[in-house]
């Protein structure tokens, strides 16, 4: 009998775990980078300097972008030595157990610099965390899949991120509506207490999840590396750049998701709940979006979608911003969800496939992680950058829309010189003789 059908593959139940997984644990993310934004800068800097307090929460959402890349070594190894799901359930684990302890913690004003240091801290730990989440859910997706349906049943991924934020935001709409003394009092602290209740679902959902397939099959074979990492670099280091690079375009998301949310609120005076209802809804969008998406980048292939998802945004984030500066909120309203809920799915949709696609079994969730996870470290510290960039006031917002333009160019090209992909078999990834060009 052939050795790829005695384990049997289980797309959906594969995709939906990814979805939900992803959603859950990015839940968790995206609370810190919506209350780094709006909640903070007040309750765990000191007074006094608004401008310096802002730019130094957004640094601590970007510090767990420096954590990742660190991560991505530790889980991408695991993950290609113990399996994608045993990777799963550790992020999950990690990721709700230091969103709920950052919940309990004291602020700046009960305890002084104690207080920006244990958030910090606990930021790191998230980073850590996180930084296997998306290349072992890709992963186990991409394995599972059908061939002529990888993209779409790997797209899952990354809409189950937008789910996450969907969730974020709908639970911080009520709590941005409450008074500013009881939301910085106390208020602030139920999304992230409500982290337990996340990571306990998430664990549900998981635990019925089978292990990848082909991983199986090469752990019967013996063929798993004891140490994948000097494999990944001996064999596929140019991959492992074109993925970095590619990774660029999470300047976007982070420029629309936490930037745009404090320009918007802090500085032009914007309706905190009408800017979070903005992020809701193309969020919501993109939950729809992104695997229509997939779907075209398994009939066309995954890299003319992929250039749509980064040339798009490049444009449209100047229409974006300027519509913030003007306080325009029926326009902010229609460029953020064209660019963030449609344009920016195509890159949703195509990304992890291609990615996943040019590694092999051995270390493909090697490949990913690190790549990704030094690529997407700018598009952390990108809001931070941009704060710096915009001036004390956060009014320059020309250099903000050009930092976003041309990390989402970098992105696109780096994703053109990517091998093309849909057309190959599941055995023939990342083996450049098989490749199509």
């Amino acid at each position: 009998m052939d050795e790829s059908l005695k384990h049997v593959k289980t797309p959906r139940k594969a995709a939906i775990s990814s979805w939900i997984g992803s959603a859950l644990e990015y839940y968790d993310f995206f609370i810190y980078g919506t209350a780094a934004a709006l909640v903070f800068p007040k309750i765990f800097f000191p007074t006094g300097n608004p401008a310096a307090a802002t730019i130094a929460s957004l640094a601590t959402f970007g510090v767990a972008y420096v954590a990742r890349p660190v991560g991505s070594f530790i889980l991408g190894h695991l993950g290609d030595t113990i399996g994608r799901k045993n990777v799963l359930v550790i992020t999950l684990v990690g990721m709700g157990l230091a969103t709920f302890l950052i919940g309990l913690l004291p602020t700046y004003e009960q305890i002084g610099i104690t207080a920006p240091i244990l958030l910090l801290v606990l930021r790191v730990a998230q980073g850590l965390a996180v930084a296997g989440e998306q290349s072992s859910a890709s992963s186990a997706s991409l394995e599972h899949a059908p061939e002529d349906r990888r993209a779409y049943y790997t797209s899952f991924t990354l809409a189950g991120t937008q789910g996450g934020n969907i969730l974020a935001t709908l639970v911080f709409i009520p709590v941005g509506a409450l008074p500013e003394d009881a939301l910085l009092s106390w208020g602030w602290r139920i999304p992230f207490l409500l982290s337990a209740i996340v990571m306990f679902v998430g664990l549900w959902i998981r635990r019925a999840l089978q292990e990848s397939p082909v991983f199986v099959e090469e752990k019967e074979r013996q063929e798993v590396r004891r140490a994948p990492l000097p494999v990944l670099f001996r064999n596929y280091t140019p991959e492992v750049l074109k993925v970095l690079f590619a990774a660029l375009v999470s300047v976007i998301s982070t420029l629309f998701s936490i930037y745009a949310l404090t320009y918007g609120v802090n500085t032009m005076g914007l309706s905190r709940t009408s800017m979070l209802w903005m992020v809701a809804l193309a969020n919501v969008v993109a939950l729809g979006a992104i695997p229509l998406w997939g779907m075209l980048a398994d009939r066309i292939g995954r890299k003319p979608v992929y250039v749509v998802g980064a040339l798009g945004p490049a444009i449209l984030i100047w229409p974006f911003i300027w519509a913030i500066s003007q306080q325009n909120i029926a326009l902010v309203f229609v460029f953020g969800i064209l660019q963030s809920g449609i344009v920016y799915s195509a890159y949703s949709g195509a990304a992890f496939a291609l990615w996943n696609e040019q590694f092999d079994t051995r270390v493909r969730m090697s490949g990913v992680a690190v790549g990704t996870q030094f690529g997407f470290a700018l598009g952390g510290f990108a809001p931070s950058i941009a704060a710096a960039l915009a001036g004390p006031q956060l009014e320059n917002w020309v250099p903000v829309a050009m930092l976003g333009s041309g990390a989402a160019l970098v992105a696109m090209i780096a994703a053109l010189t990517m091998r093309e992909t849909y057309r190959v078999p599941l055995e023939g990834l990342g083996k450049p003789e098989r490749a199509s060009a």
